[in-house]
């Protein structure tokens, strides 16, 4: 039996919730099988603790973290702290610090639900999104000076280096080459902006050279949001800037039926350090405390680190087990349900227990 070592980082608003719904159903599919255990181990990173010591995790945190297999990261970011505090000092850090340079956000029309897009069939809406995650927009360059005066002058300045862009092409390609259709596009603004983003579009055409057996084509930005919901069958996996596929991400999860069901990796392939695994919904202040968050993001996050893990019997099994509920029922209000965080993980957990008898 193969043994792994979760580090659980549920942070702000209702990460708790959906996090311990994770860990419940992770344990459930431990239980239930004779391959794997988990053993899970709780950091308090997060606003409560910038509230007590004034850091979003203490300075010692990565080296920490460092020693386990995965982590198993809830939502970042609370009202009365400002968000680039929040998102830096916890997120980001560890995505950076661990060179987590692969985010990857699969979407799909799970059974029982329906796009908000007319003729959108589950056939037609099955993509993976790829994400840039260690530079480009959110490479944490520029600054501020004058503060305060009518001339103050504030810069963001985007990083694009050969090396980070190649290695995020050649992990796309390799993932479209991975699946049926073994087709890849690739969104930019190189029309506007004429450095970095043509320096995206050399690197991805000199790749896509590399990959016979792989088509591919490419869109701008705006483009292709238009493309998503007029066109989303012509789509597979879609590789995009940091700040890019953030947007386009969000966008697709709400055409798959709700934020709610979307999940995330943030991987460093090499597994030089661990990778981090998160829904990608955000604190959701609005709903913070009353039980009525949807879990089943957290689930299919859960599915994507055990498939990281080499557990894949287990993942397909998690994801099963989640469809049977977004298929029967219940489900959370997000969803068209009035069902509690609480009942939607027992419904889960049921249907992986009748699934091992």
């Amino acid at each position: 039996m193969k043994h792994y070592s979760i580090a659980s980082v549920p942070g702000d608003g209702i990460g708790p919730e959906v996090i311990g719904a994770g860990v419940a159903v992770l344990q459930a599919l431990a239980q239930h099988s004779n391959r794997f255990s988990l053993d899970v181990t709780g950091f308090d990173y997060g606003s409560d603790h910038y509230r007590k010591y004034g850091v979003m995790m203490p300075a010692d945190a990565l080296d920490r973290l460092r020693g386990f297999d995965a982590i198993y990261f809830g939502a970042v970011g609370a009202p009365d702290i400002p968000d680039h505090i929040t998102l830096w000092g916890l997120r980001l850090a560890i995505c950076q610090g661990f060179d987590q340079y692969a985010n990857v956000r699969p979407t799909r029309i799970l059974q029982g639900l329906r796009s908000p897009l007319r003729d959108c069939s589950t056939a037609d809406l099955d993509w993976v999104i790829v994400r840039e995650n260690s530079e480009g927009e959110y490479a944490g360059q520029g600054g501020r000076s004058h503060r305060g005066h009518p001339e103050e002058v504030a810069t963001e300045v985007s990083i694009f280096t050969r090396a980070g862009v190649a290695r995020i092409m050649r992990f796309a390609f390799q993932l479209a080459r991975s699946r049926p259709r073994k087709h890849i596009t690739v969104v930019t603004k190189s029309n506007a902006q004429r450095h970095g983003m043509v320096l995206w579009d050399e690197i991805a055409s000199s790749t896509a050279a590399e990959y016979p057996d792989v088509t591919w084509d490419k869109m701008l930005v705006d483009a292709m949001t238009v493309r998503m919901v007029h066109d989303p069958a012509s789509l597979d996996v879609i590789v995009a800037t940091n700040l890019h596929a953030d947007i386009l991400s969000d966008l697709a999860a709400a055409l798959a039926g709700s934020i709610g069901i979307a999940p995330t990796a943030n991987l460093n392939p090499e597994r030089t350090y661990p990778s981090m695994f998160e829904p990608i919904h955000g604190s959701a202040f609005d709903i913070t405390g009353k039980g009525i968050a949807n879990p089943v993001g957290a689930f299919w996050t859960a599915a994507q680190m055990l498939e990281h893990l080499g557990e894949m019997d287990a993942a397909a099994r998690l994801m099963n087990a989640v469809e049977q509920v977004t298929a029967n029922g219940p489900r959370t209000r997000d969803l068209g349900g009035d069902a509690t965080t609480v009942q939607v993980t027992n419904a889960v957990i049921a249907a992986i227990e009748a699934g091992h008898t």
